[in-house]
């Protein structure tokens, strides 16, 4: 009998050790599988409008910081006044800011420098805030998913700067007014989009996104549905791969979109009025400007200067100042104007100065001056650069042209017709 029970013990005891390991066994494997936290997210209240102390906004970006869990900062009050620097954004676990109270600010102009947020740690997202009067940046983004929406950011020097090391950024549905400059990036960053924002007043540009040399990556930023309204300049655009499409552009000061260097495509956006010129693409490489609207431009509708194998498009201007410009292109690798269509032109419907571009199944209709002005371009000193363009199929309706360059367009331009 002693044997026995003690046999029954043993395997009591066995079967006991069984189940410990395969529970811990299967404690392991959902601890370590992606989406599983051991802790569920948890909000942490801003209740205190104070700079520092219990229930502030400081306070709860200590408490986040070292979470091992996600959290949400909930926003209870009506607006919040700096006097100090705020801890960065740093958890790795995921951050989600938003203001409950409607219309939450957050004044920062007593900061005497650095972003109002520093966003350094991964999943990180701002809601339905406004930060106003920054000296510097409201937010900088330095990691990985980023996202910003339904907020508005006003009279500072930058609105959201965008690091170099940054990608899945997406920026949308912000109000971006009287900032210096509204989104800035240092590089294209993978994933990355700024989609359906207001940018008003920027007194440099909606969007700045220029580096020194071009950039190795294959990444674009997709700058998509946007509105962009008494800029000085709506975007800026150099050396960083932007796709820009179905924006509209409204009163710009100085240019709508201004493209440098290489990696550009400017599609399918409506730019209305203003004293500037429509789109610039200047010393670019490769820039495709495509089924765009021009209308009541003061200046040049498209303007390509100093550039190689620039593609001009399917564009529709109407009731500018000129239509197209092509100047000192290079000679070895042309740009080309097929499919516009230039109606109403103030003066000129399409300029070409020291260049030779490639001239196809354009329509000049209407133009109030020369249809076609093509002029040799003679520096103070140094050498002639000759026009010398190449005319196929154009249709120039009844308005003159106008050839003061080595080139006999109007001979060429009859044989054509």
């Amino acid at each position: 009998m002693a044997l026995k029970r003690r046999s029954v013990i043993a395997i009591g005891v066995f079967v006991l050790l069984a189940v410990v390991v395969a529970a811990g066994h299967w404690y392991e494997t959902k601890r370590v599988q992606p989406g599983n936290t051991t802790e569920k997210d948890v909000t942490v209240h801003v209740t205190n409008a104070g700079d520092r102390g219990p229930g502030t906004l400081r306070e709860a970006l200590f408490i986040v910081a070292g979470a091992t869990g996600p959290r949400t900062i909930s926003i209870e009050i009506p607006s919040i006044k700096l006097e100090t620097a705020l801890p960065a954004l740093v958890s790795g676990r995921g951050v989600r800011l938003v203001a409950q109270a409607a219309g939450t600010v957050i004044d920062a102009q007593s900061l005497n420098a650095g972003p109002v947020f520093d966003v350094s740690g991964p999943n990180t997202a701002i809601e339905g805030i406004t930060v106003s009067k920054c000296p510097a940046a409201a937010i900088l983004v330095r990691s990985v998913h980023f996202r910003l929406s339904a907020t508005t950011i006003d009279s500072c020097d930058v609105g959201v700067e965008v690091a170099e090391n940054a990608s899945d950024t997406l920026l949308e549905r912000n109000h971006f007014t009287r900032n210096r400059v509204g989104i800035r990036f240092a590089a294209s960053g993978h994933n990355t989009a700024v989609a359906n924002n207001e940018f008003k007043e920027s007194k440099d540009a909606g969007l700045w996104a220029v580096r020194s040399a071009a950039d190795s990556h294959d990444d674009v930023i997709g700058v998509h549905d946007n509105k962009f309204t008494e800029d000085t300049a709506g975007i800026v655009a150099g050396n960083i791969p932007v796709l820009v499409e179905r924006n509209d552009f409204i009163n710009a000061h100085e240019s709508d979109v201004h493209v440098v260097g290489s990696g550009a495509v400017i599609r399918g956006n409506r730019i209305n009025g203003g004293a500037a010129m429509g789109i610039v693409a200047e010393n670019a490489s490769g820039a495709i400007i495509d089924d765009n609207e021009l209308e009541g431009l003061t200046a040049y509708g498209v303007m390509v200067r100093g550039s190689s194998n620039t593609l001009v498009r399917s564009n529709r201007l109407h009731n500018c100042g000129y239509g197209l410009a092509f100047v000192l292109g290079d000679k070895a690798k042309v740009s080309t104007a097929v499919d516009n269509t230039i109606i109403e032109a103030k003066f000129n419907g399409i300029d070409v100065i020291g260049d030779s571009p490639i001239l196809r199944r354009n329509q000049v209709l209407r133009a109030h001056a020369f249809a076609l002005h093509v002029e040799d371009f003679q520096p103070p000193s140094g050498q002639k650069v000759q026009s010398q363009p190449f005319l196929d199929n154009n249709n120039f309706g009844n308005s003159p042209i106008s050839s003061k360059g080595s080139a006999s367009v109007a001979a060429q331009q009859r044989s054509l017709q």
